[in-house]
């Protein structure tokens, strides 16, 4: 059981600070206690490190919530350095719980939330409610209840005070900048910006049950992936109630049989990555915590506190580079980013970094072939994408990126690193090319999602201009892919 969520700048920095310097120390304690052991010994030594390490992230970041806490969430998808790359799987996995099964907070605090929030009793406003949370994330956590006309629902709750939380840790970047940047080199402050922008549209649970609401009745046909209907008019700010939705968590589908996860990848990946293209919106919240399988197969999303709904014109654009990274035209995306105004200062970029900028973040769905996604690629794209060090894109960072530019490529890296997790195989390509191209799907579920596509009216968002038929990527992306791996 966690202690409620402490609200004040000093002492949520304080816990910051302790817990790096406390890694630290751990790290020099186990270093010495190895002297004059055995090889056998000092491997234990170093597991038993390693695992106890992983608990004390867990159960500091978890108690505190709110960003810190999402960080957490990001190392666990990501082949992190923070530990040796034997122990790294292991870490992710103890991190993982952060997701759904942090730390909780005592029910009387969220009982109190409630009932402030919707102004009458508990015992007035549901038929049943079990005391015990079902998930337990970053904001808030969730229970099961039954209304009185008997529909089973989910009630999310935030802790009380997390908004305060979350204000005082876009305060303490500083310190959060030093422990990410141990795990992976490379984070610049507009990974930082973008978590301070994102963090606060999260915080309204109203707004969120409308978006969950539209976006479940979209989905109440489809044949393979479901969002729980929400109920707004049982919602308030820091309450959201939706229909509860039974499954399998992320860690069982992990486990299942290769053919199975390959399936759910695939699915995963449409969802996230295909609406943009597809319906000019998407969830901007990809991770773990957020996917359920059902035992008829379909796969449920949930979680809308980050929904974009993007411009016809700007998603145009997107698909417009794609197609020009996907047929080595650097030249022309180096002319069409001049025009858009996001590169500002030409001199200081080439049209090889330009196409680079690009393929840190897409180039796995531009092979042509069967790919297994590993967390070990998907953090090699993420920090190909952002390391300062890397001279191929380091001008392009420095370019006028727009928001929506970089809210999607957010979507495209937290994709990738829940497949990583999942280590899904597809040819992502024969995908993508539906998108960019206006390609038949080649895939069974690729067939079914477009005629329910159909049957909504919906398309491609920007089609391509009728100038050629659509290429093979170009051999390079192996090539480039398999020096990163």
């Amino acid at each position: 059981m966690a202690k409620p969520v402490s609200t004040s700048r000093i002492a949520r920095g304080s816990k910051l600070g302790a817990m790096v310097a406390q890694q630290a120390v751990r790290k020099r304690r186990t270093k010495l206690s190895m002297l004059g052991r055995s090889q056998q010994a000092r491997a234990r030594l170093a597991d038993e490190s390693i695992l106890r390490m992983a608990d004390h992230v867990v159960r500091v970041l978890g108690e505190m919530k709110g960003l810190a806490m999402k960080l957490g969430q990001l190392l666990s998808l990501l082949d992190v350095q923070l530990v040796p790359p034997r122990h790294r799987e292991a870490f992710q996995q103890r991190l993982a719980v952060l997701f759904d099964h942090a730390p909780t907070v005592a029910f009387a605090d969220m009982r109190r939330v409630i009932e402030e929030d919707r102004g009458a009793p508990l015992a007035a406003l549901f038929a049943e409610f079990d005391p015990e949370p079902i998930a337990a994330a970053s904001i808030g956590q969730v229970y099961r209840a039954r209304l009185f006309d008997g529909t089973e629902v989910a009630v999310k709750v935030q802790y009380p005070g997390v908004d305060q939380a979350v204000r005082a840790d876009l305060s303490n970047l500083g310190l959060m900048r030093i422990m990410i940047q141990q795990a992976l080199p490379g984070f610049t402050p507009a990974v930082f910006d973008e978590f301070r922008d994102s963090f606060e549209n999260e915080l309204d649970y109203v707004a969120e049950a409308r978006t969950q609401r539209q976006v479940a009745e979209l989905y109440a046909d489809h044949p393979f992936m479901a969002v729980p209907q929400a109920f707004p008019e049982l919602s308030t700010r820091r309450v959201l109630v939706s229909e509860f939705a039974p499954g399998i968590d992320f860690d069982g589908i992990r486990r299942l049989p290769d053919a199975e996860r390959d399936r759910i990848g695939e699915i995963i990946y449409r969802f996230y990555v295909g609406s943009l293209f597809e319906s000019a919106e998407f969830c901007g919240d990809p991770h773990p915590g957020n996917i359920l399988l059902r035992e008829d197969g379909t796969v449920v999303f949930l979680d809308f506190g980050l929904y974009k709904r993007m411009a016809h014109e700007h998603i145009a654009f997107e698909a417009t580079c794609l197609r020009a990274v996907a047929e080595d035209r650097c030249d022309d995306l180096y002319q069409l980013m001049i025009d858009r105004g996001i590169i500002q200062y030409p001199a200081a970029v080439t049209p090889e970094g330009c196409c680079d900028y690009i393929l840190s973040a897409a180039e796995w769905m531009m092979v042509d072939e069967e790919l297994t996604i590993t967390p070990e690629l998907a953090s090699g794209a993420l920090l190909h994408a952002i390391d300062p060090r890397c001279p191929d894109s380091a001008g392009m960072r420095r370019q006028n990126l727009p928001p929506e530019h970089l809210f999607s490529r957010r979507v495209g890296f937290w994709t990738c690193g829940v497949l990583g997790q999942l280590r899904a195989t597809a040819n992502w390509n024969d995908m993508t090319r539906e998108w960019l191209y206006g390609a038949e799907p080649v895939t069974e579920l690729g067939v079914l999602h477009r005629k329910w596509m159909a049957r909504h009216g919906l398309g491609v968002v920007s089609p391509p201009a009728p100038r050629s038929e659509s290429p093979a990527p170009a051999a390079a992306r192996r090539t480039r892919r398999s020096t990163r791996q």
